[in-house]
């Protein structure tokens, strides 16, 4: 590397062309239109060539390595617009699961009216039928009260009927 440096560097000698030599050389070369044998085309300087490729390179390279350079910073903006695109995607997601959770708490709370409205119900329904047993035992021991009253009756009158019978008197 650092001998074509130096070949660069130092005036050009009798075995290296010039400008003014490649253009006469090209001048030698048949025009596209005539009939040239590959045999002839082959020759070419080796040192024209590579200065014909250092001065490619060095007209191209820094623009290509800028334009490398800004690939290069595209393409890592374009990473952190993805990472910020998927928090809020995420962010989103959770957005949409805090909506589902309101709608289940709002579903909840419905739930829990109607348990609550149940609940009432049946503490209701338990007040009218403690009442109606009480009321029922009370009517059956107002029954059985009176179903002794009349047998006790009937025994009285029973007794009384036994009495009024007359009874043949004894004799003494």
């Amino acid at each position: 590397m650092e001998d074509e440096a130096r070949e660069n560097d130092s005036p050009p000698t009798q075995s290296e062309p010039s400008c003014n030599d490649l253009k006469q050389t090209s001048q030698d070369f048949p025009l596209p239109n005539e009939p040239v044998a590959m045999e002839e085309m082959v020759i070419i300087n080796k040192k024209a060539v590579d200065k014909l490729t250092e001065g490619l390179l060095s007209h191209y390279l820094p623009d290509l390595q800028n334009s490398k350079l800004a690939l290069q910073e595209l393409t890592q903006n374009q990473v952190v617009l993805l990472d910020t695109l998927d928090q809020e995607v995420t962010k989103f997601r959770e957005c949409n699961s805090l909506l589902d959770l309101n709608s289940l708490f709002t579903e909840a709370k419905v739930y829990h009216t109607k348990l609550v409205t149940i609940r009432k119900e049946m503490l209701m329904l338990h007040e009218k039928t403690t009442k109606l047993k009480k009321r029922a035992l009370k009517l059956q021991q107002q029954k059985q009260k009176e179903a002794l009253e009349k047998e006790q009756q009937r025994e009285k009158e029973l007794e009384r009927e036994r009495q009024l019978i007359a009874k043949p008197a004894r004799r003494t």
